[in-house]
C-alpha cells in the first residue's frame, strides 16, 4: 500500500504500524510528534496504530532556539 510522510509517498506492507513504519525510515523517536490523518497519535499509541491505504502522516520536530 503507499502512504505519505510529510507529503512524499511511501511504500508499506498492509497492516504496517506507525511504530513500524518510523523505524523502517530510521525516523528517531526522539523530539518527534506524529499526527496520522490530521489527528495527533500520543507516542504510547504507535505501535497499535495500524496505518491504511493513503494514511497521511505528519512528523514534526521539536527544535530549539527561535
Amino acid at each position: 500500500m503507499e502512504v505519505f510522510i510529510n507529503r512524499v509517498p511511501v511504500a508499506a506492507d498492509a497492516g504496517t504500524s506507525l511504530a513500524e513504519l518510523l523505524e523502517r525510515r530510521n525516523v528517531a523517536a526522539e523530539g518527534i510528534a506524529v499526527a496520522v490523518d490530521n489527528k495527533v497519535v500520543p507516542r504510547a499509541e504507535w505501535a497499535g496504530c495500524r496505518l491504511h491505504e493513503g494514511a497521511k502522516i505528519t512528523v514534526i520536530r521539536a527544535v530549539c532556539g527561535g
